[in-house]
Parts: C-alpha cells; sequence; structure tokens
C-alpha cells in the first residue's frame, strides 16, 4: 500500500515538473500561429463578453471586423504609434527610457501614465486580462518576447490596430470607423485617426464620439507628432 501510495507520489510529481514546459510549448505554439492567422478574437473581448452576461446585459456585442494592414489608412497605425510608443521601430518589445519617464511623472503627482509599449499592450489585449499584478506583468513579458522573436514589426502594427478597443465593445480600425465616422477604415483622415489614437489607453473613460477637451488637445498633439516621425512613410521603416 505505502509503495502504491509512492508510485503515485512520483508520478503526479513528473507531471507537474511537465506543467512548465507544456505551458512554455503551448504559449510559442499559439504566437507562431497568430503570425499567420488572423484571431477571431482577443480574451479582452472574451472578458468583457463574460462580464456583460454577468451584468445581465444580454443585448451586449461585440463590434470586430478584420482588416488587413493594407485595407487600413496609414493615417492610423502611425496614430497608434505617435501615441503611444514612437520607438516602436527601434527596440525588442520594452521601452526602458519610457517607463523611467513614466515613473518619474506618476511619482511627482502628474496624470498616470504608463510605460508599456504597442506589443505589450497587444500581449496584454491579446492574450490577457487587465490589472497590474506581479504575476500578469510576468506573463505579459514572455509574451512580449515571443511576439516580438517571432512576428515582424508590421505583423504587430496589423494586429494591434484590430484588436485595440477604440470604445465599450468596439474593437479595431474597422468598427470603430463604421462606429464612430461612418466610413471604411481605408478612408479614414490623419484627424480622425488622431482622435481614435487619443482615447488610448482609456477608451472607456474617455470618448471619440463626444470628444471632450482633454481628447481634442491630445487628438493635436498626435497629429503634429505624426508628422514629425514621417506621416505615412514611416511605415516603410517596419519590416
Amino acid at each position: 500500500m505505502t509503495q502504491g501510495k509512492g508510485t503515485r507520489r512520483r508520478r503526479w510529481l513528473r507531471r507537474l515538473l511537465w506543467l512548465p514546459v507544456v505551458l512554455v510549448a503551448f504559449t510559442v505554439l499559439q504566437v507562431a500561429t497568430m503570425r499567420f492567422v488572423d484571431p477571431w478574437f482577443s480574451s479582452f473581448m472574451m472578458i468583457r463578453q463574460f462580464e456583460a452576461w454577468g451584468e445581465g446585459d444580454f443585448h451586449y456585442s461585440t463590434a470586430y471586423d478584420w482588416r488587413d494592414l493594407d485595407r487600413i489608412s496609414p493615417t492610423l497605425p502611425v496614430a497608434l504609434v505617435a501615441a503611444e510608443d514612437q520607438r516602436f521601430a527601434d527596440h525588442f518589445g520594452f521601452d526602458f527610457q519610457a517607463m523611467e519617464k513614466a515613473e518619474r511623472n506618476n511619482a511627482r503627482g502628474r496624470r498616470m501614465r504608463g510605460g508599456s509599449t504597442i506589443s505589450q499592450q497587444l500581449a496584454k489585449n491579446l492574450f490577457l486580462w487587465g490589472g497590474r499584478s506581479y504575476v500578469r506583468k510576468g506573463i505579459e513579458a514572455w509574451y512580449t518576447l515571443l511576439i516580438e522573436a517571432m512576428w515582424p514589426k508590421q505583423r504587430i502594427i496589423e494586429v494591434y490596430a484590430n484588436v485595440v478597443e477604440f470604445g465599450d465593445g468596439v474593437y479595431g480600425a474597422q468598427a470603430a470607423s463604421r462606429r464612430f465616422f461612418g466610413k471604411d477604415a481605408s478612408r479614414l483622415t490623419p484627424a480622425e485617426a488622431s482622435r481614435l489614437a487619443a482615447v488610448l489607453p482609456a477608451p472607456k473613460r474617455y470618448s471619440v464620439a463626444r470628444p471632450g477637451p482633454y481628447v481634442a488637445r491630445r487628438a493635436r498633439a498626435i497629429q503634429h507628432q505624426m508628422a514629425m516621425i514621417g506621416g505615412s512613410n514611416y511605415l516603410d521603416r517596419l519590416d
């Protein structure tokens, strides 16, 4: 009997030791697949849908319509880079200068601003959940490294432009362009693209449809930065 218990214990121990290997292999396969396969949904979309059902809102629906990068006006990916990650073309997923700057600003009591790159935001939106726990940040860092290692920069910005949330339940360039401007994403102007980027990373707090003074001011600044980084020609820098 004792020998049988010992055998079962060793069997379970071997399974536990294999668990990290299986999880690593799963995440690698997951990211490698999405290098070529467009995601049908993101973890943020799924979580928000379950939240709506939990609140008794059975009429809630996700607005999401994938568009390849060449069917999105280049003004939008450029606006996203100008607004959130101007070193996007040069870093390998982490912008330590931006992190240090964000820490200094937050320590001085200024408007809370994160130092996350587009790659980090994509890792969180596509695969994970919100929150600030060390566990979630650690997993986010792992996914960020995988994304940067396996995907070219154009794929990263393409997926991000399609899954980022621009309003409650409104995900990606095409759904946002239709909802807020009544047009296809290929026809977005620089002013419209900068307004979409201006509500990030808080699309439930700020509105594209009814931009207040902060969004309007930030949209003008983003449009200026879009020109500073090269406008649509910026995308030629991406591999």
